[in-house]
């Protein structure tokens, strides 16, 4: 079964400093369709303008993973880590049994575009913990990279979850596969540009669930420097 998302479905949040879309329920926004994914919780396509931030605010038992896709994104936690993240960068923070972080854009003039990622984890109440990793997109062309595993495999972020996340950057006339496990679930994220799988054409923004699927997801690059995530998550 192959579950769509298309990206003007989405949940919008506007705060002026803020423009956010959610695929999944989130804040303000709530559709009891759109809860999740699996473990899955939260994909946040957000855009902060310059100076602007989320203020100090509190997790708990949360896999947050934040992609910076263009600009700089400042962190700060009550765990003591301090970083600024920028374009290629991959932040991992478990929330465990509960910690307190903000995010600011670190300009005050540009803005900074980032997805924000929640996952449940398979633990509960742990130690908080937090990693980071640049990971060069153009090095990921035609390929998938692993960005965050269980394991920490080919130095990707190790998360608490049996859950992959793995991302390709595909220019037009490239392509880029994966076999389908029918005893996992997966979801397709378009972060930029355009992509086409089989007769569909996917375009930033949208989102494919693939539920009991087998054989091979095949990807056709059709735009510049298009992204996509492929989450690999527990049925």
């Amino acid at each position: 079964m192959i579950v769509e998302r298309p990206s003007a479905a989405r949940g919008v949040a506007d705060f002026g400093w803020l423009h956010s879309k959610h695929t999944f329920s989130f804040g303000q926004y709530h559709d009891p369709a759109w809860m999740g994914f699996g473990p899955l919780r939260v994909i946040n396509d957000d855009r902060v303008a310059g100076g602007g931030g989320f203020a100090p605010h509190r997790h708990a038992n949360m896999e947050i993973i934040s992609v910076v896709l263009d600009g700089a994104l400042a962190h700060k936690d009550s765990s003591g880590n301090t970083g600024v993240i920028r374009a290629g960068d991959v932040q991992w923070m478990s929330a465990g049994h509960g910690i307190e972080h903000s995010e600011y854009n670190d300009s005050a003039t540009q803005p900074v575009h980032f997805l924000q990622l929640w996952i449940q984890p398979d633990q509960l109440n742990a130690e908080p913990a937090y990693g980071q990793r640049h990971f060069d997109p153009d090095a990921r062309r035609a390929r998938w990279a692993v960005l965050a595993s269980p394991g920490g495999e080919d130095d990707s972020l190790a998360i608490r979850q049996q859950a992959w996340l793995r991302a390709s950057r595909l220019q037009a006339g490239d392509q880029v596969a994966t076999v389908l496990d029918p005893a996992r679930r997966y979801w397709l994220h378009v972060a930029t540009g355009e992509v086409r799988l089989g007769e569909r054409v996917l375009q930033a923004g949208d989102g494919l669930g693939l539920i009991d699927e087998t054989g091979a997801l095949e990807l056709h690059g059709t735009a510049a420097a298009s992204d996509v995530l492929l989450f690999d998550l527990p049925a």
